[in-house]
């Protein structure tokens, strides 16, 4: 017999199907025997009854736990009118089983799944996050991140997006955050890193004539532990050719919007169009660049976006060095170029980059880029870098600059945060299937952990004392 689905059954009364799935939970009521069955589309209440399941079937009945993984025939019945369950969309209905098969038993769970987790300790629910997973709360955060990317790719198709991978080894250059590195076995003393962002392939990308990219790229930083960030997440990451600031921001406006109307309804977006300040706007006024501008900050429906323009170019560090406040790729304002070429004023010079702030939190950040070779390298100057710093590390941007790179420019969200809103979550962690711990460690996995002296031999790795 061919498995139905749970969700399937509430138009199945007077049928007989299969159904599989896992234990949800178990009510003895004398010598009949209730359990809730548990898929992917809901749970349905089977009504156990040792004279209708046989000898064998009743031994097996005895033995049933929580999250045991069962096979059960049986007919779909309506419920009579005082057992019907108005919480659940199965509760007109149960079924009468007449065969169980035990798919496998299942030891005690360290803690009770048919709950809301949050309250348990979170290194006990990361170790097992198969089971963390398996709760409601944890089911609708995962499959409504997927309800999002579905979205976001078919939105992008339509607008004439190209999805497209870029690579995880590469080059090490400096972005701004700590890179992890990765020792070549082929080529002793040389290292790729993992990419902080595709930031230079989606560029590269331009100048290939793409004219319009995008992926949800897996993003990693080998950070100081703070607040919840994460030292893998993910992006979706954009970029366009022959745009300026306004088109990228209707483009990344005209998505959300979408997005919040068609996957998540019940949220309501404060203002739109999403209102514009400067960032020297917002630090006056609110002093903060992402400001929270909910009415009601209670409401955990209300969406209050807006986006932040005009960032400084360059900031200054502890140590007195300069640094580009986003990244050094960004274009300054047309005005502030003259400034640029010339090097006065240099704190002074407004980037050509925008965010998009959604209740006290940046989950979009972008720029038109440069792609001019003399203005990037003037860039690369202002940071420091010497002539051969600059070649060394960044010569292949500025050749491919010199073969008609058009004018272009991005953006991308922080998508782990986005969902972390959508979600109506305290932290990102929620909303990620196998998150890290903010020190970095994979509890399920035991990670970071030694590697077996051959494996560091071949990798060229001494590993110091």
């Amino acid at each position: 017999m061919k498995r139905t689905m749970i969700g399937e059954t509430s138009s199945l009364a007077g049928q007989t199907v299969l159904l599989k799935g896992w234990v949800n939970a178990r009510r003895d009521m004398g010598k009949v025997c209730f359990i809730d069955l548990r898929d992917r589309t809901g749970i349905l209440q089977v009504v156990l009854v040792p004279s209708v399941l046989g000898e064998e079937g009743k031994e097996l009945m005895k033995g049933l736990r929580s999250e045991y993984v069962l096979a059960i025939e049986g007919e779909i019945k309506d419920r009579d009118a005082k057992s019907i369950n108005e919480n659940i969309p199965t509760g007109k209905i149960e079924m009468l089983a007449t065969k169980i098969t035990i798919l496998n038993a299942a030891k005690t769970p360290p803690f009770e799944l048919d709950k809301d987790t949050r309250g348990i300790n979170e290194e006990v629910r990361l170790k097992y996050r198969y089971l963390d997973l398996r709760t409601e709360r944890m089911q609708k955060n995962i499959r409504l991140r997927d309800r999002v990317m579905q979205h976001s790719r078919q939105f992008l198709a339509k607008e004439g997006f190209t999805e497209i991978e870029t690579p995880m080894l590469t080059k090490g250059t400096p972005e701004g955050s700590r890179e992890f590195i990765v020792p070549s076995r082929l080529h002793p003393e040389n290292f790729y890193v993992l990419p902080q962002s595709p930031q230079q392939f989606k560029q590269l990308l331009m100048v290939a004539g793409v004219e319009r990219y995008f992926q949800f790229a897996r993003c990693l930083r080998d950070e100081d532990q703070r607040g919840d960030r994460q030292p893998e997440f993910t992006q979706c990451d954009l970029e366009m050719s022959f745009v300026e600031r306004e088109d990228v921001m209707d483009l990344v406006e005209r998505l959300m919007t979408d997005m919040v109307k068609t996957v998540t309804p019940e949220k309501v977006i404060a203002q739109t169009p999403f209102p514009v300040m400067t960032y020297k706007e917002a630090m006056e006024k609110y002093g903060s660049d992402k400001p929270d501008l909910r009415k009601d900050k209670n409401d955990p429906n209300e969406m209050a976006f807006c986006w932040v323009v005009d960032f400084p170019m360059f900031e200054t560090l502890d140590d007195g060095s300069v640094q580009a406040m986003h990244h050094p790729f960004c274009s300054v304002n047309p005005e502030d170029r003259e400034k640029l070429m010339s090097g006065n004023d240099m704190m002074s010079i407004r980037a050509n980059a925008y965010d998009l702030v959604c209740n006290g939190y940046e989950i979009w950040g972008g720029s038109i880029r440069i792609h001019e070779r003399d203005v990037q390298n003037r860039i690369f100057e202002l940071l420091g870098l010497s002539p051969e710093e600059i070649q060394t590390k960044f010569g292949h941007m500025l050749e491919a600059f010199e073969f008609g790179a058009p004018p272009h420019g991005g953006i991308a969200s922080g998508f782990d945060r986005v969902m972390m809103i959508l979600c109506n979550e305290p932290n990102i962690r929620e909303v990620i299937a196998f998150p890290k711990t903010g020190d970095a460690r994979d509890l399920l996995m035991n990670a970071p952990s030694p590697l077996p002296k051959k494996s560091l031999d071949e990798a060229n790795i001494q590993v110091k004392k």
